[in-house]
C-alpha cells in the first residue's frame, strides 16, 4: 500500500487545550494501550507517520500532536514568552481530553504487567525533554518512555566549549535564525535543515556564514526523504512559520529547571543512530556509556542503529518500528 493511501488511516482533529486549539493525528483503536508521539524540530506530527501506522496495526492507539505553535496547531499569542513547562502541561491536557486513563495502582518498577492504562511516550529531539520530565512527574499517566536521539541528561548539556558558529548558539540569539531563514522560501529552509541535520557532523558555521549557507540547492536530499515528504513539511511550516518553533527548543528549553533527585518508575528505552551528530555533543556519549543513566532509570535499555542519523525514525522506519513494538510487547498493559 502506498504511503498516500496509508495516510488515509490517520484521522485529524483539533483539541481545545489551555486556550489553544492543538492539532492531533490519531490512528488505531487502542485495545493494547495508547502511544503518544512527540516530535522535535523541524519535525511535525508527520515525522511519526511510519510508527503511527505500525503501532495502530499492532492494536495500539497512536496519538501524534503538533506542539503548540507548530504545524496545524494554534500559535500562542506571545511567542517570545514561550515557557518550557507549557509543553508538559499541554501533554497532560491532551491525555485528559482524549480520556486516556490513569494507572490507578501505586507506581512501581516493571516486574509485572500494569493493571490499567496510561500512555507510552515516544519522543524525538527536543520532544525527549518534556517526555522524560512528564514521566518523572506523572508516573501514574505513563507506561514507559522511548526516546530517539536524546538520552536523559540530568541538568542538561553545557555548550560553553562549543564554537561561536555552533547552530544552537547561533539560533539562541533572538532574531538571528529568523533573519537567516528569511532569505529563502520555506521549502528551501526545510530542505536545507534536513540535509544538514541528517549528517554526522555538527552543523557549525564560520564567522562569515550563517547556518543556511552550509548547504545549497545542488546538495541532494537524503535518499529516504522524498520530494513528497518535503512538500508536506513545507505546507505545514508555511502555515506556522518559524518564529514559535524556534523559540521553544532554542530559547526556552535550556532554561528548564532540573527535577531534584529524579528516579524513573517506568521503563526507559533510548535509541541512538550511530551517525547522529548529537552523540558528539558535550557529555552525551559519556552519559550513554558510563552508566550515569542507570542511576536515574533502573529499568533502562540503550540501543544503537548502525548508520542511523538524527532522523532515524524516517531513515530506518522498519527497524525503529521493530524496536518500538518490541518495547511495547515487553512492557504490556494488562
Amino acid at each position: 500500500m502506498a504511503m498516500a493511501e496509508q495516510q488515509q488511516q490517520i484521522e485529524h482533529s483539533h483539541l481545545a487545550i489551555r486556550g489553544l486549539n492543538l492539532h492531533v493525528a490519531q490512528a488505531g483503536t487502542g485495545e493494547l494501550g495508547t502511544v503518544l508521539f512527540l516530535h522535535g524540530f523541524p519535525e511535525i506530527w508527520y515525522s511519526w507517520r511510519h510508527q503511527m501506522l505500525a503501532v495502530a496495526a499492532a492494536g495500539y492507539r497512536a496519538i501524534a500532536p503538533d506542539w503548540r505553535g507548530y504545524g496545524l496547531s494554534d500559535q500562542p499569542p506571545e511567542p517570545e514568552a514561550a515557557v518550557y513547562r507549557d509543553l508538559e502541561e499541554d501533554l497532560l491536557a491532551v491525555l485528559d481530553a482524549l480520556s486516556v486513563p490513569k494507572v490507578p495502582s501505586s507506581p512501581r518498577l516493571w516486574g509485572e504487567s500494569m493493571s490499567a492504562s496510561g500512555a507510552y511516550l515516544v519522543a524525538k529531539d527536543f520532544g525527549a525533554m518534556p517526555a522524560y520530565d512528564f514521566a518523572l512527574r506523572h508516573p501514574n499517566r505513563t507506561c514507559g518512555v522511548m526516546c530517539l536521539g536524546i538520552p536523559f541528561l540530568h541538568g542538561g548539556s553545557s555548550f560553553t566549549a562549543m564554537p561561536e558558529g555552533f547552530y544552537i548558539l547561533r539560533w539562541r540569539e533572538p532574531g538571528r535564525a529568523e533573519a537567516d531563514f528569511g532569505r529563502y522560501d520555506v521549502k528551501r529552509v526545510v530542505r536545507t535543515i534536513y540535509i544538514l541535520f541528517s549528517r554526522s557532523e555538527i552543523p557549525t558555521a564560520k564567522e562569515d556564514q550563517e547556518i543556511m549557507d552550509l548547504a545549497d540547492l545542488s546538495t541532494p536530499l537524503p535518499e529516504w526523504f522524498t520530494e513528497e515528504d518535503l512538500a508536506v513539511y513545507t505546507s505545514l511550516y508555511e502555515k506556522s512559520g518559524f518564529v514559535y518553533p524556534l523559540q521553544m527548543p532554542y530559547r526556552s528549553l535550556h532554561k528548564r529547571q532540573p527535577i531534584e533527585d529524579p528516579k524513573f518508575e517506568v521503563p526507559v528505552f533510548v535509541v541512538m543512530g550511530e551517525k547522529d551528530y548529537v552523540i558528539k555533543f558535550p557529555g552525551v556519549e559519556a552519559v550513554l556509556k558510563n552508566g550515569t543513566m542507570e542511576k536515574f532509570a533502573p529499568d533502562l535499555k540503550i540501543t544503537y542503529i548502525p548508520e542511523g542519523s538524527h532522523f532515524v525514525q524516517e531513515q530506518f522506519p522498519d527497524k525503529v518500528n521493530e524496536l518500538l513494538l518490541g518495547f511495547l510487547k515487553d512492557h504490556p498493559v494488562a
